[in-house]
């Protein structure tokens, strides 16, 4: 595949600069501030000794984990309202943090997790494209620091974590399969798509579209190798700043 000059330097297969900031909301339980070129959110997992009532009702065993997404009013260059002057939850917020809570669910054995309810959430402070893989990714290291808070205090006996869970984003633009768009690419792309995969290389969820365009079966291959190349490199990401004080 041929490099072109994307807008901000980086070849077709980089991933834009990645940064944790841990514990940057010291009520949660874990929490981080993911830098991810200039896309910032702050994703935080708070412990709730209690699960929902349909567990209950249903006698289903172990704990939950549910996720909430937001973007902040400041987050993009025209202020965007917040959902409760609206009275209700917008359509693409309600899907990102479904993403989010089935992406996390897959990886956290909520048997172990015993009786309680892992919240997360994320907030998005600056959006500069992949807002929903970032809250993946940043979410996926706030519950890591929450579990082990909650095995430090006993509370968990068996570790809940099964493996790693990151997200990135791909699509083409200008003709060309690129990795992690920017929200330049990402506006005007062809085709994009967000990829959600564990450490051992398999799929969570894959979620593409065309916009008023096809992909043919040598693009589709194109994005998926981009994607799993940039998965590879969050997890490394990811598993540095558990173990960076």
């Amino acid at each position: 595949m041929t490099d072109t000059v994307r807008i901000d330097g980086r070849r077709n297969d980089q991933l834009r600069p990645i940064r944790f900031q841990n514990h940057i909301a010291p009520h949660a339980a874990g929490s981080t501030l993911i830098e991810w070129g200039n896309t910032r959110v702050i994703c935080a997992a708070t412990v709730e000794e209690s699960v929902p009532r349909w567990m209950k009702e249903q006698k289903v065993p172990g704990g939950w984990l549910s996720a909430e997404y937001s973007m902040l009013p400041y987050s993009t260059l025209d202020r965007k309202a917040r959902d409760i002057s609206k009275l209700k939850l917008d359509g693409r917020s309600q899907e990102i943090q479904r993403l989010i809570g089935r992406a996390l669910r897959a990886v956290v054995d909520l048997e172990k997790l015993g009786p309680r309810t892992l919240c997360i959430d994320c907030d998005v402070l600056q959006a500069d494209g992949g807002t929903r893989t970032a809250s993946i990714t940043g979410a996926f290291v706030a519950v890591s620091l929450a579990i082990a808070k909650l095995k430090a205090a006993g509370l968990v006996t068996e570790n809940p974590i099964m493996g790693s869970v990151a997200a990135v984003s791909m699509g083409v633009f200008g003709g060309v399969p690129l990795l992690d768009l920017n929200y330049v690419e990402d506006k005007d792309a062809s085709v994009d798509m967000n990829l959600v995969m564990n450490d051992r290389g398999q799929f969570i969820e894959l979620q593409a579209a065309g916009e008023e365009a096809t992909f043919s079966d040598s693009e589709l291959a194109a994005l998926l190798a981009l994607g799993r190349q940039g998965i590879q490199q969050l997890i490394a990401a990811q598993r540095q700043a558990l173990i960076t004080p």
